[in-house]
């Protein structure tokens, strides 16, 4: 991997982007090169790979204060009829450029912080009490990395479990396997394999990439119905940092 390799690809999609680059989680999705691929080798931030290649460093956050990001969020969730997961903002941000990016969204805290804000903006407004409904439905066992709290400055893991004999695997994000697996047996009743499990500071950023891979194999939620071609594919990812 070069470093003329990475700023072309940064242009590329910057381009068909409307000529904003993205964000590093974005980039891997949309084009494989990890941070582990430039940090520390070429560059020791993003936004200094930015800058090279032509663009100031990503402003998304500045430009979007918190109301506007639940109300973008909001119309989200009624466009989508339920809570999105990280790589449906992503896959939002990409069909459209003024949406912000995940990493925006994540400005709100953990996914089950996002929620509680939501509700609150809600309860505060009489014509959105469908999506104050949809919220106070969720479960956050699938939808979190973990339990107990936000992603930043985590480490974590995105898994591949099979599910009994089909070709069903489930690609999600934990900051515990263990006790995720043992979640997972409590709510399903064929025999869960572990398959592969990859550790990384990003763990929203690789399901993203996983989760858009193998989009058109997805079934519902998170899971996917894969070939011995795909999982192994999957596991030649081991870290990503």
């Amino acid at each position: 991997m070069t470093k003329e390799h990475i700023l072309s690809e940064i242009r590329r999609t910057a381009k068909s982007n409307g000529g904003t680059p993205y964000g590093q989680g974005r980039f891997l999705t949309e084009t494989g090169i990890k941070p582990t691929d430039w940090r520390g080798k070429f560059w020791a931030r993003w936004g200094d790979a930015l800058v090279e290649a032509g663009f100031a460093p990503n402003q998304w956050g500045e430009a979007f204060p918190d109301d506007s990001v639940i109300e973008r969020y909001i119309q989200l969730i009624r466009e989508l009829g339920r809570i999105p997961v990280i790589s449906e903002l992503d896959m939002k941000r990409r069909q459209d450029s003024s949406f912000p990016s995940a990493g925006v969204f994540k400005r709100l805290g953990s996914h089950r912080e996002r929620i509680s804000k939501v509700i609150q903006h809600c309860e505060q407004r009489p014509d959105l009490d469908d999506v104050l409904s949809l919220c106070r439905k969720v479960t956050f066992s699938d939808n979190e990395i973990d339990n107990d709290g936000s992603t930043e400055d985590k480490s974590g893991y995105v898994y591949l479990l099979k599910h009994g004999s089909r070709r069903e695997y489930k690609i999600g994000m934990t900051l515990n396997p263990i006790r995720r697996e043992g979640e997972m047996k409590l709510q399903l009743p064929e025999k869960l394999e572990p398959v592969h499990y990859i550790k990384t500071d990003d763990p929203s950023g690789v399901e993203a990439y996983w989760h858009m891979r193998f989009r058109e194999k997805r079934r519902e939620g998170e899971w996917f119905v894969l070939s011995p071609v795909d999982v192994k594919a999957f596991k030649r990812w081991r870290s990503i940092y």
